[in-house]
């Protein structure tokens, strides 16, 4: 685990091996069967995200002009997130270090062009709870910034493989997807025609 980041961001290079991770991809491409990919969009603007997202889990987080927020549901189905596949909550089991499972599986899949703007992960009630974060697929620039927008930021580069994870001091810093570098993933092809998929664990609720 490196030691030389920000308090309460923790990252672990490699936890996951390449045959866990393809099998991971695996349990992916079944969840998306289940819960086709959906683009959200900012609720001011309506603008679509440039990421297609899904979730696992009881809850999953969605947007729209409605606002942002966490629902039982499927926006275009209707239907229950899947569960969180086994592989995953035992990643959360072993170093989220929380006394509750993750309620939501958020499913970030990023084509070549795709970002993801610098923002707080603050719409759940348990911020004491870590946001742990896998990485599948092609690296990307992630940026880690401060408690305030427009900050300095820290650049860390994301490979196939790395758990993120932020707590503590850092659960509400603001952070973001710079950069996805095609053609550098390990798992090609991946479902959708992502370049990379990145899973969010979060607990919503206090348990």
């Amino acid at each position: 685990m490196r030691t030389d980041l920000p308090d309460g961001v923790r990252l672990w290079r490699g936890w996951l091996d390449r045959a866990a991770q393809r099998d991971l991809v695996a349990a992916v491409a079944r969840l998306l069967e289940e819960a086709p990919p959906f683009r959200p969009t900012m609720p001011r603007s309506g603008r679509p995200l440039s990421v297609r997202m899904s979730n696992a889990g009881p809850l999953g987080w969605v947007s729209d002009r409605s606002g942002y927020r966490y629902q039982p549901t499927h926006p275009e189905t209707g239907r229950a997130w899947p569960p969180i596949p086994g592989p995953v909550l035992a990643i959360w089991q072993e170093l989220a270090a929380y006394p509750a499972p993750p309620e939501a599986c958020l499913i970030n899949l990023y084509d070549p062009a795709a970002r993801m703007g610098a923002h707080q992960d603050k719409d759940e009630p348990a911020v004491e709870a870590p946001v742990l974060s896998i990485s599948l697929g092609a690296a990307a620039q992630f940026a880690i910034g401060g408690n305030a927008r427009g900050g300095p930021t820290q650049k860390l580069l994301l490979q196939s493989g790395d758990v993120l994870a932020l707590g503590g001091p850092a659960r509400l810093i603001f952070h973001g997807v710079d950069k996805v570098f095609p053609g550098t993933s390990p798992l090609l092809p991946m479902p959708e025609g992502a370049e990379r998929i990145n899973l969010t664990l979060r607990r919503v609720t206090p348990p």
